[in-house]
């Protein structure tokens, strides 16, 4: 018997909350919406589909690396294998009646190894007011006590737990700050710390309750 399963005649038991579905047909058409497919290309992207060419020694590319970068996005995006990416873009090209060349298998390969992505990370942080969305969520540790109840069906002592602090701002969806304290430390605390990590900046609280 599992260990949280302990005296579980004796608790109080909670009735699953049952939903019915009253809107069929707005229900029907968002189920279907998960399945619809939009492929939008832009005419500046089609412009640098083509390597430009180089004066220095050597083989000339043929692709460029937003070509590059667009196949290995799909791929990721799909979990695809490199030729099965070759033929989804292939597919795509032919049914919107692109006049490219589509990559082969071996090209993306070797183009990945040095390609060059952009920066996901945000510039410097606009001066202002930052407000934060801020909520805690506790993490179990694991360790001999567990292993021990387990193997043995020994009581050991009170569960440990941390409380994973996350302060996110609410405009550009970037984690501000974090935080990791024991249990009986509240978001209030934790947050001091927080705005003591950023004196410069005016820090507005939202607190998010669940």
């Amino acid at each position: 018997m599992m260990p949280h399963k302990f005296n579980a005649d004796r608790r109080d038991k909670i009735a699953k909350q049952k939903f019915k579905v009253t809107n069929w047909a707005a229900y029907n058409e968002s189920l279907r919406q998960r399945g619809d497919l939009t492929v939008w290309v832009s005419d500046e992207a089609l412009a640098l589909w083509t390597a430009p060419r180089r004066r220095s020694r050597g083989g000339q590319p043929k692709y460029s690396d937003l070509a590059i970068t667009l196949c290995l996005t799909l791929r990721v995006v799909y979990g695809l294998a490199l030729r099965q990416t070759q033929g989804l873009m292939r597919s795509v090209a032919a049914l919107m009646e692109f006049d490219i060349a589509v990559p082969d298998f071996s090209t993306l390969s070797r183009r990945s190894k040095g390609l060059a992505l952009p920066s996901t990370k945000s510039g410097a942080r606009a001066s202002g007011p930052v407000y934060l969305v801020v909520d805690s969520t506790g993490l179990k540790v694991f360790g001999e006590g567990e292993w021990l109840e387990n193997k043995h069906t020994i009581k050991v002592k009170r569960k440990r737990w941390r409380k994973l602090h996350i302060g996110l701002d609410l405009a550009s969806g970037e984690i501000v700050c974090a935080d990791l304290t024991t249990d009986d430390v509240g978001d209030p605390t934790a947050l001091r710390r927080c705005c003591a990590d950023h004196p410069a900046t005016d820090i507005g609280l939202w607190f998010s309750v669940s």
